[in-house]
């Protein structure tokens, strides 16, 4: 049973998710594929040239007063980023030639950290770098492979699926074929899938 995680890494509730998923996951009993991906094509899609919770400022005020409250409820530390939403495509690159590895979901949580917890820069190709040294990866190995083309656009084909499959916001999973959005959906598509055996 395999439970997709898609997930950017701009989301506020993506890190709540990112944070929570390995546990509930092997509660579960599910394993996890993780699958990044790029939130500013499917708002452009829809119109939006920035995150609703900037466009609409009280469904903004809302999301940031219940982020804080879900991960106080999660133990999980949480920093209100300086600037968002943050630039996350150098971090679904390398993330994308991790999605195979044991290692994305490190890589994954380490970035989350950084953006939603320490304040950190992810756009800014140091800090992915840091996180890279941190795990015991070869940085220039990696951002190679990271921002090749066929990388590139192996990450666009990614979003057109996202597209073709009806995914609008993040986190999003599939189980069994069928799309759950929101964090707050996480153990219920664990248990979907639970329920399809």
């Amino acid at each position: 049973m395999t439970l997709e995680f898609w997930f950017e890494f701009a989301s506020t509730y993506s890190y709540l998710s990112v944070m929570r998923i390995g546990s509930v996951a092997q509660t579960a009993g599910v394993e996890v594929r993780w699958q990044p991906f790029l939130l500013g094509p499917i708002f452009g899609a829809q119109g939006w040239n920035d995150s609703p919770f900037n466009i609409y400022p009280a469904k903004g005020a809302y999301m940031w007063r219940d982020l804080e409250r879900r991960a106080n409820a999660y133990e999980l530390p949480l920093r209100r980023p300086s600037r968002f939403p943050r630039n996350g495509l150098l971090a679904a690159r390398v993330a994308q030639i991790a999605t195979g590895d044991d290692w994305c979901g490190d890589f994954t949580r380490r970035v989350f950290t950084a953006n939603f917890a320490d304040d950190r820069e992810i756009g800014d190709e140091a800090v992915i770098r840091s996180i890279l040294i941190d795990l015991g990866r070869d940085p220039d190995a990696i951002l190679e492979r990271a921002t090749s083309p066929e990388n590139k656009h192996a990450l666009k084909m990614v979003n057109e699926e996202a597209a073709r499959r009806g995914v609008f916001g993040a986190p999003t999973f599939f189980a069994a074929g069928e799309l759950f959005w929101g964090d707050d959906r996480l153990e219920e598509a664990c248990a979907w899938l639970g329920g399809r055996e």
